[in-house]
């Protein structure tokens, strides 16, 4: 028989390392955020999971009184827009982001240095925070209210509680400097880019532009002459229709080359999910966004699939009267698979006038051919619209 103190020892130990644990899949769960918004929800997210809370929050203060981001969970979206603006720095809040250190209480209210919250605010008594620090700055502080089960609520937040969420912070620090360095690098490549592309369409396309108004200008003169100069006026409407095709396939050539500023560095599944997520919230739209394990792709094939997609997408958004939309991209048969459907008005594919209206089908199709793929339209008036494109692996 195991003497009890023996027996104590392991389940103390075998209770740590299963807190650790925790802590370790929490931290993973942070680090693989790549937005300042996402990892700062997970963190929150996280740190209500770890300590047992109803409620949790994270503040980053701005420069002023208030706060540039406050991120909340265990609220839902009326409750929080119920309880109106964004909280000033001031009571509890000042306290931790002021003093820097973690402040653990039996009942918040009871506090002299609380300050009161709205009529609709959660109630909350047992309270813990702790700041979000890099060194000597305070980033922002991570706070939890009341425990969920009962038996923990009598007694509120646990020493123990406290370094957990302590230790968390302190993993959390680093995934919110990391997701901060990464969204200004990415702000820097899209600066690159666009003075990249403004080069190439000047060297490209502008002096080919200038070349078609001076032979347009020539064909006007030349027509308006009595008589007309029939011969020259057509010789110089074909130097137009010449340049203007110069033109077009010089600027597809520019547009192929532009590729995602963050595609490289954050991967094709993740930035089809960033920009349906973004494309969705700019139309008010939902946009449901599903990726499998992709084949491996060259970077050419990444940048036609993302455009494809890109496409499919905007035509969904704008032109169907769409209320859900769903983008779905993975692996199939050892080729890859990407599919935007919606349930907008549809249109029939087959109508050519239709498809002279949607040059982006077009457009669709010929990276589907350069991907040595092919592409589906399912639609019908009134059925909605799916595009499909199935391909070899790039």
């Amino acid at each position: 028989m195991r003497d009890p103190v023996t027996q104590a020892n392991v389940d103390h130990v075998s209770e740590g390392l299963d807190e650790l644990y925790q802590v370790s899949q929490a931290v993973l769960s942070v680090t693989r955020q790549m937005s300042v918004r996402d990892v700062l929800q997970v963190i929150v997210r996280s740190a209500r999971s770890l300590v047992g809370a109803r409620y949790a929050a994270l503040g980053v203060p701005d420069a002023g009184d208030s706060f540039a981001e406050f991120v909340v969970d265990g609220v839902s979206d009326a409750e929080w827009a119920a309880i109106g603006p964004l909280p000033r720095r001031h009571g509890m809040l000042a306290v931790l982001l002021n003093q820097g250190k973690p402040e653990r209480l039996a009942d918040i209210r009871k506090d002299p240095r609380f300050e009161g919250w709205p009529a609709a605010h959660p109630k909350m008594s047992h309270f813990l925070g702790v700041p979000v620090r890099d060194g000597d700055q305070v980033l922002g502080i991570i706070f939890a209210a009341n425990k969920v089960s009962a038996a923990a609520e009598k007694r509120g937040f646990t020493e123990r509680d406290e370094e957990i969420l302590s230790l968390f912070a302190a993993h959390a620090a680093i995934a919110l400097i990391n997701a901060r360095l990464y969204e200004h690098s990415r702000e820097l490549s899209i600066i690159q880019e666009r003075t990249r592309l403004a080069r190439d369409l000047h060297d490209a396309v502008t002096q080919k532009l200038f070349s078609i108004r001076a032979h347009a200008r020539a064909a006007a003169v030349l027509a308006a002459r009595e008589p007309p100069d029939a011969k020259r006026v057509r010789a110089e409407i074909e130097v137009v229709g010449e340049l203007g095709a110069e033109a077009h396939a010089e600027l597809r050539a520019v547009i192929d080359g532009l590729a995602p500023p963050d595609l490289e560095a954050a991967g094709l599944a993740e930035s089809l999910r960033r920009y349906a997520v973004l494309a969705g919230r700019a139309h008010g739209v939902p946009v449901a966004f599903t990726a499998a394990c992709l084949p491996p792709l060259d970077s050419k094939a990444e940048a036609a699939l993302y455009r494809v997609a890109q496409e499919a997408l905007h035509n969904a958004l704008r032109h169907a009267g769409a209320q859900r939309v769903a983008v779905r991209v993975g692996r199939r048969h050892g080729g890859l698979v990407l599919e935007v459907a919606d349930d907008g008005v549809g249109f029939d594919p087959g109508d050519p006038e239709v498809r002279s209206r949607r040059l982006g089908l077009t457009s669709m199709e010929e990276r589907a051919r350069r991907l040595g793929g092919r592409l589906e339209i399912r639609s019908a008036p009134g059925a909605g619209t799916t595009v499909r494109l199935e391909a070899a692996r790039g």
